[in-house]
């Protein structure tokens, strides 16, 4: 295994250093909306999709790209929400295959019901 000099090491270290920081502190893009976003808190309520191919989006408006699609029937979790859109958690696997877990935005006509 070859040596480093002292010189050395503490560049290969500052540089690993920087890196790290530079990785810890960057910001999530723009359009990685959250639940931060909400405007309005709901108790969460379990939801049915009433659509189908219903985009799961990752913001609060038609402008955010789509996680995937949704489709009649499909349970989520909903948490609070924002003008017409609400912020949800699958609780299953889609019919479209996304994970259960995965949260995303849907327009809240796009839901058959929502019960505490």
């Amino acid at each position: 295994m070859p040596s480093l000099s002292r010189r050395g090491l503490a560049a290969a270290l500052s540089a690993a250093a920087a890196a790290f920081a530079l990785s810890a502190v960057a910001a999530p893009p723009a359009s990685a909306a959250t639940s931060a976003s909400c405007t309005y808190n709901i108790t969460d309520h379990n939801a049915q999709v009433d659509g189908n191919g219903v985009n799961y989006r990752t913001g609060p408006s038609t402008s955010y790209s789509s996680k995937g699609f949704l489709y009649d029937g499909d349970d989520l979790r909903v948490y609070c929400g924002k003008g017409s859109w609400y912020y949800a958690k699958l609780t299953h696997r889609s019919k479209s295959g996304l994970a259960a877990g995965t949260y995303g935005w849907i327009r809240k006509d796009m839901l058959a019901t929502l019960a505490g």
